[in-house]
């Protein structure tokens, strides 16, 4: 079973964009976005299973240089927007 989730990052100041460049390197970073608030950083990651989740954010997510603190929040069920469905006539 496939798993979805979204990692929240807190990140050294100034260091957003560097962080966001390397996540997406890794194969299970979907999307990677620099937001305003809590956190500085948010990533969408799909991986096979929880085991593989749990890998990906302690053995490579963790060792990415200015990641300071992470919050893993799993993906129960997606809703898909109006501009994200097919078009219809």
């Amino acid at each position: 079973m496939s798993v979805l989730a979204y990692v929240l990052f807190k990140v050294s100041s100034g260091t957003e964009r560097e962080v966001c460049q390397k996540l997406v390197e890794f194969g299970e970073v979907m999307q990677a976005d620099i937001i305003f608030g809590e956190y500085d950083v948010v990533a969408k990651v799909a991986t096979q299973d929880l085991g593989a989740l749990e890998e990906f954010v302690s053995l490579k997510v963790r060792n990415v240089p200015n990641v300071l603190v992470t919050s893993t929040m799993i993906i129960s069920r997606e809703y898909k927007g109006r501009s994200q469905r097919p078009k219809t006539k």
